[in-house]
């Protein structure tokens, strides 16, 4: 495009930054809201399958919604919807065979997954899902400290996993359709559970491993995209890294002057970012521990007129953009950012109320942001196209450590590069 220029890191952008994210459609609860404080109409947790053809959406009151994706036309041309469920039935509406679900939990709903695309599509079993479950997933952490795991084409719940004395607040899938699940709880354990095991005994032979390290409650775990890393966040102004091959602590990261609240690897598995109440998220060499930028939520007084019950300082999740160029953030302080992979400053922004969650569509373009009122906006996300040295540097970190690249034979600014210490 004419008055194009190249960025840092090869990404061609217009000259001017990126667009604001525009608010595609916002979705609401159809139920009222009542005023007991078992009612909880948060939307805690949002996730979209790793195929990209279901939205999950735990919109409080107890339910989960799975929605087929993309939504239709007039829920995207319209800014808002209600979705309303009837006597606690499944409600439907067809797109080919894929119909939508109302999950009732009975619980209050913390945390969503997705399984990862199951290991019977590659031929490795026939077997139906009931039996040992070749078929995609979503497990629902509660509030009483059960994990539900539902059956996503049916809606049916297959079992629950029991274990966890207090909420289960978040949960990750192992990326490679190992079917490991990782739970995190305001018991302050972490749990690894085996989903493909047989679970028909008493205690389950599911759960493979209990993490103890944590000293406050857990709020997020997030699993690398090469399997090999465990980070968990609570309470703390340390972030845990775990091996998921012998579930042992790898270090601690110690640099956050307040609580850990979210954490998210790059699609590499290279870079991790972890986000706290200190207003910073901080981006990380995994293997190495090292800082390697902060990015600062500094107030912007001229976009919004803050009232004095904001608390700026305050936020709330942070995810790595599926070609790992952008990173997405929540905040108290009622807006959505987008950060640039390479700059310390964000690109664009969107006003945004109330926000606790924020997910990148897998194949870009799309954010989905869930709110304390239980409603979910979908925004647009700046679209890019990796120039040819990030496809590279992508390619080689998805099974080269920092170590193996410093140890190869080629120039400094090479390592530097490879390593994301320049861009």
């Amino acid at each position: 495009r004419s008055g194009a220029r190249p960025r840092p890191g090869g990404v061609t952008w217009p000259s001017r930054r990126p667009e604001e994210p525009v608010l595609l459609a916002e979705l609401k609860p159809g139920r009222p809201q009542r005023y007991d404080w078992k009612s909880s109409c948060e939307t805690w947790s949002v996730a979209f399958s790793p195929d990209g053809a279901w939205f999950a959406w735990s919109q409080g009151h107890c339910v989960v919604k799975l929605i087929p994706w993309p939504l239709e036309e007039a829920e995207l041309n319209c800014k808002t919807s209600e979705r309303k469920s009837h006597g606690g039935k499944a409600e439907a509406r067809s797109r080919g065979v894929a119909k939508e679900k109302t999950l009732e939990c009975g619980q209050i709903v913390w945390g969503l997954a997705f399984s990862a695309w199951p290991a019977a599509e590659a031929g490795e079993t026939d077997l139906t899902c009931a039996v040992s479950l070749p078929c995609l997933i979503l497990a629902t952490g509660l509030n009483d400290g059960q994990i539900k795991v539902w059956e996503v084409q049916t809606g049916h719940l297959l079992f629950s996993l029991l274990g966890h004395q207090d909420v289960v607040r978040d949960l990750s899938f192992a990326p490679n359709g190992s079917l490991i699940l990782v739970s995190a709880s305001r018991d302050k354990t972490l749990r690894v559970w085996d989903l493909s095991r047989d679970g028909r005994s008493v205690q389950g032979w599911r759960q493979v491993q209990v993490l103890s390290g944590h000293v406050q409650w857990v709020y997020c775990c997030s699993i690398s995209p090469d399997c090999s890393m465990l980070c968990s966040a609570a309470g703390e102004k340390s972030a845990l890294l775990w091996s998921m091959r012998s579930y042992t602590l790898i270090r601690r990261l110690e640099g956050h002057q307040s609580s850990v609240v979210s954490c998210d690897f790059s699609p590499d598995s290279a870079l991790l970012v972890t986000a706290s109440y200190d207003a910073c998220v901080i981006m990380w060499d995994p293997y190495t521990g090292e800082q390697l930028r902060t990015l600062r939520h500094v107030p912007l007084h001229s976009a919004l007129d803050y009232s004095s019950e904001v608390h700026t300082s305050s936020l709330r999740s942070v995810c790595f953009s599926p070609e790992g160029l952008y990173l997405a953030t929540v905040a108290d302080d009622r807006l959505l950012r987008i950060w640039a992979l390479e700059l310390r400053s964000p690109v664009a922004f969107a006003p945004m109320t109330n926000g606790l969650c924020c997910m990148y569509f897998p194949h870009g373009g799309f954010i989905a942001t869930g709110t304390r009122d239980g409603h979910v906006q979908f925004w647009t996300a700046p679209r890019v196209l990796s120039s040819l040295k990030h496809l590279c540097r992508k390619a080689l970190r998805t099974f080269l450590t920092t170590y193996q690249v410093l140890a190869l034979p080629i120039p400094r600014k090479l390592k530097e590069f490879l390593t994301y210490r320049t861009f």
